[in-house]
């Protein structure tokens, strides 16, 4: 019997948490069953038990999804010589991501999985962490912004990160409820909010004149 690879069973275990998602996105946690991601994936019930023992721990596994925050965590830091343009890039991305009609079942079921962590700890504790990475690397950036004195002395990094994440959740609800989208002007007002915060009275000015 042939062996598998590592990266054949990690693409097995993508496909069918993938598979998953879009059950997930479609009718909800509760009313998905292990038959039903086994079907939607194309495997049989066996491959599904070598890599998860229920269905919660393929709700799990969603939850400690990184992909998402990692792809914004990377675009800060691929700004990280000008902290403004890093919180730019920021607010360019997540628009995006939200305008983005492909990663509608992510969201959908992401905004299940805030719910669900209500009822079970270990998903709490997934969500939460998933949300200090995020929170902790726009603290980061800010602070450098100071440091450099691009942004105001007074400002406070931690409390600003988490009134972002706090706003971009609010988004993903809102513009999973509404369908539309306008990314450009979201990711616009939001900037503008923000250099409003961070900016010296001066520069902020100056920006808003532009």
């Amino acid at each position: 019997m042939a062996k598998f690879t590592d990266a054949q069973k990690e693409a097995r275990r993508r496909e069918i948490l993938d598979a998953a998602l879009r059950c997930f996105s479609r009718n909800g946690f509760h009313n998905t069953t292990t038959a039903d991601i086994v079907r939607e994936a194309g495997v049989s019930q066996g491959t599904f038990y070598l890599y998860f023992k229920t269905k919660d721990d393929v709700i799990a596994a969603l939850a400690d999804d990184e992909s998402q925050s990692d792809a914004l965590i990377n675009a800060m830091a691929a700004a990280e010589s000008d902290p403004v343009a890093g919180l730019t890039v920021l607010f360019n991305r997540h628009g995006q991501t939200l305008a983005n009609p492909q990663h509608a079942d992510e969201h959908r079921v992401a905004i299940q999985g805030w719910a669900e962590a209500l009822r079970d700890e270990a998903i709490r504790k997934r969500v939460v962490a998933n949300t200090l990475r995020v929170e902790q690397e726009i603290a980061r950036l800010i602070a450098r912004g100071q440091e450099s004195g691009r942004f105001r002395a007074d400002a406070e990094p931690q409390g600003i990160a988490r009134a972002l994440v706090a706003l971009f959740r609010g988004l993903t609800l809102q513009s999973t409820w509404e369908g539309a989208f306008d990314s450009k002007l979201t990711a616009k007002t939001i900037e503008d909010m923000v250099r409003g915060t961070l900016l010296p009275v001066a520069n902020a000015t100056k920006t808003r004149e532009k």
